[in-house]
């Protein structure tokens, strides 16, 4: 484990008697971010000023191997700082959200007993919404939420009547919308994972879902005070304009750095890439081309000519499919930044959780380590020395009208949006993220220049 620095000595201890109230929760810190803002490059220039100890919560840096198309931090540039969580999980397994947070726990408890200050650095949102409050798992892992209601009945009686072989029951949306209408009405039709799961959970227990959820998350559904840790969040942040070009440009580095011979030595043809590792950006992407060069060339002469082919002919139908397959790398990592600075922005949103800002454009744009340590790790020991020397960071930040409004939130509630075609959304949360969504904004703003807008909430 790290120890202290001397340069610590001028803070408050992060978990340890100094604070006001010794009993308090452990405090943690969470560093956000879309990919390439520099998560991890703040995470270890902090250990400068703070005994820090990484927790990595990136779902693709757990596993083991592609080192380099996860980008895992490499133990050169650890600089002497722990990190947990990183490659460490076998490729061949699904770890999921609830997976996360069952190895995250006692590493903090752990961490904070040594009174060392736990840091937890990734850009898989779900992984930390997992940690703060298990009702804010999203998707790959929503079905933690039934999880979590099938082992809160567990320890109850099943009803033998109810309890039906699975080839014997109607796992269908009908049976669902028939046995319990609420329920039904929160997800579509077509998520048959989702339907399935609500009937299992009715036919072990005779339960409705809606019920054992609406009691559940009615209480709980995103308050950052529920969690057994006191968080402070920081989101590393830079314009699309200036991530973008960076992006491309990092994943040219990996491509030179040998990020396909990582990927063609897991390459099967019957590769399942909805699971584990080959769920990562940078794999499904090289199929087609690795299949047909399979075809043609075999296996072992790859690594001998994949550089000829890369740099050789632009007419060579081999170039050609590898150029298109690294343009997805990047098309999809852009999507993905996308994706994450979204759903950053609805935890503040929806859920009201206090995130400090700190924009890297400048330190991106100038790459330079001046700029970088002024604008960047400064900004960030401010907010952390007064997180520290705060009773409370995370409990206390929204105001009573605020809190009153997630308490109420009725996650069960089905809205029509009329000025989108009467499209139906399930649940507030669904219904928030399509308030914001472009499409919505821009059918909103053409119908008020219409005067003739009408959204109806059922």
């Amino acid at each position: 484990m790290l120890t202290p620095s001397s340069s610590t000595q001028h803070h408050t201890r992060p978990n340890g008697s100094d604070c006001p109230n010794s009993n308090s929760k452990p405090k943690v810190i969470v560093i956000m971010g879309a990919t390439g803002a520099g998560k991890s490059r703040l995470a270890i220039d902090l250990a400068s000023h703070f005994p820090v100890e990484v927790i990595n919560a990136d779902s693709m840096q757990v596993y083991q191997g592609l080192d380099v198309l996860t980008n895992k931090v490499r133990p050169e540039e650890q600089r002497g700082v722990a990190h947990h969580l990183l490659g460490t999980i076998s490729s061949n397994v699904e770890f999921t959200a609830k997976d996360f947070r069952d190895f995250a726990i006692p590493l903090i408890d752990e961490i904070s007993s040594h009174n060392l200050l736990p840091v937890i650095v990734g850009g898989t949102n779900y992984y930390i919404q997992g940690l703060v409050s298990p009702f804010l798992m999203e998707v790959p892992c929503e079905d933690t939420e039934i999880n979590c209601s099938l082992d809160t009945v567990a320890s109850e009686k099943s009803n033998p009547e109810l309890e039906v072989e699975r080839e014997g029951f109607c796992y269908t949306y009908d049976c669902l919308k028939a046995i319990d209408p609420v329920a039904g009405a929160r997800i579509h039709p077509n998520d048959h994972r989702k339907v399935h799961q609500y009937l299992k959970l009715y036919s072990r227990f005779g339960i409705a879902p809606s019920k054992v959820l609406q009691e559940k998350t009615s209480k709980n559904w995103g308050h950052v005070d529920n969690s057994r840790f006191n968080f402070c969040f920081i989101c590393v942040d830079a314009s699309l304009a200036v991530l973008d070009p960076f992006v491309d440009k990092r994943v040219d580095h990996m491509i030179e750095s040998g990020l396909l011979d990582e990927v063609f030595d897991i390459y099967r043809t019957d590769a399942d890439y909805t699971k584990g590792l080959r769920q990562a950006i940078g794999v499904r992407e090289f199929n087609h081309f690795f299949t047909c060069y399979s075809q043609s060339h075999g296996i072992q002469s790859f690594k001998q000519t994949v550089h000829d082919i890369l740099y050789g002919p632009s007419d060579d139908d081999r170039k050609v499919l590898l150029t298109e397959a690294i343009d997805k790398v990047k098309m999809n990592t852009r999507r993905l930044v996308r994706r994450q600075k979204r759903r950053i922005q609805r935890l503040e949103v929806l859920f009201g959780w206090e995130i400090h800002y700190i924009d890297v454009t400048s330190s991106i744009l100038g790459a330079s380590d001046e700029i970088w340590a002024a604008e960047v790790v400064e900004p960030a020991v401010e907010i952390i020395n007064s997180f520290l020397n705060s009773e409370s960071c995370s409990e206390n930040t929204n105001d009573n009208t605020k809190d009153i409004t997630l308490k109420l939130r009725d996650l069960w509630s089905q809205y029509i949006c009329e000025a989108c075609g009467n499209k139906v959304l399930r649940g507030a949360h669904e219904w928030e993220q399509h308030k914001q969504g472009r499409s919505h904004r821009k059918r909103i703003s053409s119908l008020k220049k219409c005067d003739r807008m009408s959204v109806k909430l059922h």
